[in-house]
C-alpha cells in the first residue's frame, strides 16, 4: 500500500542528505511502497512484521531460537507478506498496538533491542526521530543507549486511536500519554494537529513545533497555468474535469464527491463534465469502489468518469496536471493532507471541507476554497463555482502553486526540521 507518512519520511530524508547531513533511516515492519528512490535502501527492516505479531500471539514465540527468529525476517519473506497485506484496522491490532507503545516492556522488546545492538554499529546519533508516536515505546531505552534527544512527529494517529475499542481506547491512550512524557519534543505538520494532540497527551505547549508536510518538486510542473504567461503546463483542460487522488476509500469522502458529481450532472450548468479518480486502491478498497462504479452506471454517469488506481509517480502528476478542480473531501480530522500539496504543486486549485487541517493549509497557501463539511450540496455549489468562473480557479491555482513551491517543498521542511532538532541538542 501507499502510505503519505512514507513518503514524508523519504522525501525528508533525501532533502536532509542533500543539505549535507548523514542522515539514516530504518524501515520498521514490511518493505516500504515508494515512488521515488528508497532512502533506506541498504538498512535492514526491524520489526519483522511477522515476528511482530507472532510474538503478540505466542509466548512461545517470543523466546524462539534465533534462526527462526532470523528466517521469519528475510527480506523475501517479509516482501511476500506485504503483497498479501491489506488495510489493517484498528480493532484488529489493538493488542500489538498497546504492546509496541509499552516498549521494553511490551512483547516486541526482542525487536526492540535487536534494532539497538544495530545502531551500536552505525554512527553515533546526534538526535533519533521517531516517524510517528504510536513509535513513542521506543523513546525511553534509546535515550538510555545513545544518550541522544529523541524528537517525535505527529501524523494522524488520533484517528487510528479511537478506532481501537472502547476498552483498549483508553489504556491505550493513557499508555502513550505516559510515555510521550520521554519525547524531548514532537513535531507536527499543522497547528490543528498540533493543539489537538498536544491536549490529548497533556503536554506543554513548548514541546510541541509546527513543520509542515513537504514534497519533493521534482516532476511537478513550475510554470505559471494563468493565460497571459507562457507555459509548458498541459493546457488549461479545455473540458472542464473534477478529480480526486487519494485512497479510494469511505473515510477520505470519495462517495460523498461523486454524490456531488452527480449533483453536478443533474442541474446541467457545467457542460460536459468529466471526473477522474485517482489514488491506492487495495484489496479491501475494490468491494467499495465497486459499489461506487454501480451507484455512477445507476445515474447514468458511469461513461464520465475515469478510475486511475495506484499509479506510479509521473503517472499521478500527469492525472493531476489534467484537472480544473481538485477534492478529497475527508471526512475524518486530516492531519494535512499531501494530496493538496501535490495538487496545489501542479497549479490545480482545491476545494476541501471546512474542518481538520484543511482551513490551515488554505490560508497558508491561498489555494483553494472551502464547503461545509459532509454536506453534499455544498460541496457541488463550490465546485461548481470554481468550474464557471475558469478566471477565478486560475488565480487560485497561480497562488497555491506559488505557495508550494516557497513553503512546501522537501527542501522548506527539512530546514525546518533542522531547527527543531537544534532545539533539542
Amino acid at each position: 500500500m501507499y502510505c503519505g507518512n512514507c513518503f514524508r519520511d523519504n522525501a525528508l530524508v533525501a532533502a536532509l542528505r542533500k543539505l549535507g547531513h548523514h542522515t539514516l533511516m530504518l524501515p520498521l515492519y514490511l518493505p516500504i511502497t515508494l515512488e521515488e528512490e528508497d532512502q533506506s535502501a541498504g538498512t535492514p527492516t526491524f520489526f519483522s512484521g511477522i515476528n511482530v505479531y507472532l510474538e503478540q500471539k505466542s509466548a512461545f514465540f517470543r523466546h524462539a531460537p534465533n534462526w527462526l527468529h532470523h528466517l521469519l525476517a528475510s527480506p523475501s519473506l517479509l516482501k511476500l507478506a506485504a503483497g498479501k497485506a491489506a488495510k489493517t484496522r484498528a480493532a484488529d491490532v489493538g493488542e500489538i498496538t498497546l504492546s509496541m507503545i509499552r516498549g521494553e516492556e511490551g512483547h516486541q522488546a526482542r525487536e526492540l533491542e535487536e534494532l539497538i545492538a544495530w545502531l551500536k554499529t552505525q554512527a553515533k546519533p546526534d538526535v533519533i526521530c521517531l516517524s510517528n508516536a504510536l513509535l513513542i515505546g521506543f523513546a525511553r531505552r534509546l535515550k538510555a543507549e545513545f544518550q541522544a534527544p529523541v524528537v517525535c512527529m505527529l501524523q494522524g494517529e488520533d484517528t487510528f486511536l479511537d478506532a481501537l475499542p472502547e476498552s483498549q481506547r483508553i489504556v491505550t491512550w493513557q499508555a502513550l500519554a505516559e510515555r510521550a512524557a520521554e519525547a524531548d519534543l514532537f513535531v507536527a505538520p499543522t497547528h490543528y494537529f498540533g493543539n489537538r494532540m498536544r491536549e490529548r497527551l497533556v503536554l506543554p505547549a513548548d514541546r510541541v513545533r509546527i513543520v509542515h508536510n513537504g514534497i519533493n518538486l521534482d516532476g511537478f510542473e513550475v510554470e505559471s497555468r494563468m493565460t497571459d504567461q507562457p507555459s509548458t503546463l498541459d493546457p488549461w483542460p479545455s473540458t472542464p474535469v473534477l478529480g480526486y487522488f487519494a485512497r479510494m476509500c469511505r473515510e477520505k469522502g470519495l462517495d460523498t464527491l461523486i454524490d456531488a458529481f452527480i449533483v453536478l450532472r443533474q442541474r446541467d450548468r457545467v457542460k460536459n463534465l468529466k471526473f477522474r479518480i485517482g489514488g491506492g486502491c487495495g484489496p479491501s478498497d475494490k468491494s467499495f469502489v465497486d459499489s461506487l462504479r454501480e451507484r455512477l452506471k445507476a445515474k447514468g454517469g458511469l461513461g464520465d468518469v475515469e478510475f486511475h488506481p495506484n499509479l506510479d509517480r509521473a503517472g499521478k502528476q500527469a492525472f493531476l496536471r489534467s484537472l480544473s478542480v481538485f477534492s478529497v473531501p475527508a471526512l475524518y480530522g486530516e492531519a494535512f493532507g499531501l494530496y493538496l500539496i501535490e495538487a496545489l504543486a501542479s497549479g490545480v486549485p482545491v476545494v476541501q471541507p471546512r474542518h481538520a487541517a484543511f482551513p490551515e493549509l488554505i490560508e497558508a497557501t491561498g489555494g483553494g476554497v472551502l464547503c461545509e463539511p459532509g454536506n453534499v450540496n455544498s460541496l457541488a455549489d463550490t465546485v461548481e463555482q470554481l468550474l464557471l468562473s475558469p478566471e477565478k480557479a486560475r488565480q487560485l491555482g497561480e497562488a497555491g502553486r506559488r505557495a508550494v513551491q516557497e513553503k512546501f517543498s522537501a527542501e522548506a521542511m527539512a530546514r525546518e526540521m533542522l531547527r527543531a532538532f537544534a532545539a533539542v541538542k
